[in-house]
């Protein structure tokens, strides 16, 4: 991956993931590879690592690589995932293995590209699967989910938390909102902007997904505390007319 840098897109990459002092990425560095390049890489590498490797990946200084370590758990948890392989018990304690590695490296998810291209498909579908985490057989365990994810959603780190967010994309596409409502209250109030928009655009998923009313009664109760930012997210998918309503009643 070093050996594809590009100074040029590097510069253009340092600006676009705020890394200046002061702005949320700093300290962050990148080589200056698009997405693409690195899902190339993901895709001759991802079925020969052992997932012991993916680590080494995790901890590198470049942006890139830890994309690639992360994208590299997202290949391997969704081969472990067809119709056939779910309910296996060898294949649930390989998934738990993998959620494991990617909690234990989650700070290295440090900005919000590799946790919004990582969170919904590897926690957010844990959450949809049987588990044996923190058991010795396998089950749905709701309340040891909703446990691992509090947890998250009340770390100090901004990176875990956005996680507990985001990952609810997932759970809202196979047309379960709760997880979405549940953690969008908590985190109504956050400071920063970033969880801002990832409050504000799973609310959204949820009017588009599963159901517009429910996005409608979750506004009606808190539309006028909501941030700004989070509101617009939130309402995009509505007709005009609407929008201006939501956003006069803030």
């Amino acid at each position: 991956m070093v050996s594809l840098r590009d100074d040029m897109q590097r510069d253009v990459l340092m600006r676009f993931f705020k890394t200046a002092p002061g702005e949320y990425g700093y300290g962050d560095d990148f080589i200056g590879l698009k997405v693409p390049q690195t899902r190339e890489v993901v895709r001759e590498v991802a079925k020969d690592l052992f997932l012991t490797e993916v680590p080494t990946l995790l901890k590198s200084r470049w942006h890139e690589v830890r994309l690639c370590g992360l994208l590299v758990l997202v290949a391997k948890f969704g081969r472990l995932t067809t119709k056939r392989l779910v309910d296996d018990p060898g294949t649930i304690r390989q998934r738990d293995e993998i959620l494991r590695v990617y909690l234990d490296h989650a700070e290295q998810a440090n900005n919000w590209d590799l946790v919004d291209l990582s969170a919904p498909k590897i926690l957010g579908h844990w959450l949809l699967l049987p588990t044996c985490y923190g058991h010795q057989e396998p089950g749905l365990y709701q309340e040891d989910k909703i446990h691992l994810l509090d947890q998250l959603a009340q770390s100090d780190n901004l990176w875990r938390k956005r996680m507990s967010m985001v990952c609810t994309w997932k759970t809202t596409q196979q047309g379960d909102p709760s997880w979405c409502l549940r953690y969008a209250e908590m985190h109504l109030h956050h400071p920063h902007d970033l969880m801002h928009k990832a409050v504000g655009w799973m609310l959204r998923e949820v009017g588009k997904r599963v159901d517009m009313q429910l996005l409608r009664d979750f506004l009606d109760k808190h539309a006028a505390e909501m941030p700004r930012t989070a509101l617009r997210y939130a309402i995009e998918q509505m007709a005009d007319d609407e929008r201006r309503f939501w956003l006069e009643y803030r």
